[in-house]
């Protein structure tokens, strides 16, 4: 291909420039589906690959940000405090498009301070969760995510009920909130473009099959389990400002989607009133899901109102990184008055 074939966006830039390093995780690894996704989703949207800040704590899923967008700042953070991290680099440069990239060990159990914290406050940028069910960095023990009753490939059964980090999302006022499938790009790309575009907090759920410690037959975290038991709140399409996308399809048809390992899913699209903007009907569905057993995936809630962090501190308008000292010295006359306001 000569290059003047080489497609590009709307800033000129090919998908290539929106790719990094060669992944080091297992063949068949959900996270890598995922970041393929993360890939098109930015470069489709035209951002600017230098705009971009990746961050991460943990995990597998914590290595995934090393593999798409090379030219975007990163950092890698210790273990349950990418929050953290992504609330300082927001507020150093809130023209930054924030992406940290957590796993259900990160987010649910050693992190799940700092992911309540980073709800309220309503930080503007995409937070992923890659579930997967497992510790699969530290041979597949259990996460907080598994669901009771679900079965490691040795034999161990949890006993314990799971946390659902959606719920938990939804109940603390998250501006947007999705779960989706790896193996599920039709779906997982819209809602991506969806949260990069949302200003304040979006939270994506992913379920990300484990290859190597959780796709088994007694996993519902695998990708047989999550094919069956899919039950899709609504179609997702996303219109940015620059691109038209036509869909075509009705209610209560069932649409074949080739997935991105050449499989394919028969998907069924619900005779369903439902408005993603209703916190308790939401709530009400996903607590309806759970007792069926069934897996929730689309836009559950957005709330497109809520302030978000920068707003609500009221920051200037320069980014405070750029900001020196001249810029905030106060001259003798206001500082004469500010002064008075105290005696």
């Amino acid at each position: 291909m000569t290059e003047k074939e080489v497609k590009t966006n709307i800033i000129g830039l090919a998908k290539e420039d929106y790719k990094g390093a060669p992944s080091t995780l297992c063949s068949g690894c959900g996270h890598d589906s995922i970041t393929s996704h993360i890939i098109t989703a930015y470069y489709e949207m035209g951002i600017p690959p230098h705009m971009i800040a990746k961050t991460s704590g943990i995990g597998c899923s914590s290595k995934t940000p090393a593999y798409f967008i090379k030219a975007g700042h990163s950092l890698n953070a210790v273990h349950g405090r990418m929050p953290t991290i992504s609330t300082g680099a927001k507020l150093a440069n809130k023209n930054l498009y924030v992406i940290g990239v957590s796993g259900d060990g990160d987010t649910a159990s050693i992190g799940t301070n700092h992911f309540v914290h980073i709800l309220r406050k309503n930080v503007d940028m995409v937070y992923i969760m890659e579930n997967n069910g497992v510790y699969a960095l530290t041979k597949g023990q259990f996460s907080a995510t598994a669901d009771e009753g679900a079965k490691l490939k040795h034999g161990s059964i949890n006993d314990f009920l799971p946390i659902d980090c959606c719920e938990l999302a939804v109940t603390l006022d998250c501006g947007y909130v999705a779960r989706s499938f790896a193996g599920d790009p039709k779906q997982l790309i819209p809602l991506l473009k969806g949260a990069i575009s949302h200003k304040g907090l979006s939270f994506v759920d992913i379920i990300s099959p484990c290859v190597t410690f959780n796709n088994h037959e007694e996993s519902t975290k695998s990708y047989t389990y999550v094919k069956e038991h899919d039950d899709k709140v609504h179609e997702v399409g996303f219109i940015p400002s620059f691109e038209e996308i036509q869909i075509d399809y009705e209610e209560g048809d069932i649409k074949q989607v080739t997935l991105h390992d050449g499989s394919s899913v028969n998907l069924k699209k619900l005779a369903r009133d439902y408005d993603p903007t209703n916190k308790y009907e939401v709530l009400q569905v996903i607590e309806k899901a759970k007792r069926e057993h069934v897996i929730l995936t689309g836009l559950l809630y957005v709330d497109p109102d809520r302030k978000d962090l920068i707003d609500l501190m009221n920051l200037t308008d320069t980014p405070l990184y750029s900001i020196c000292e001249e810029d905030i010295k106060p001259s003798k006359e206001t500082l004469a008055k500010i002064m008075n306001g105290y005696r």
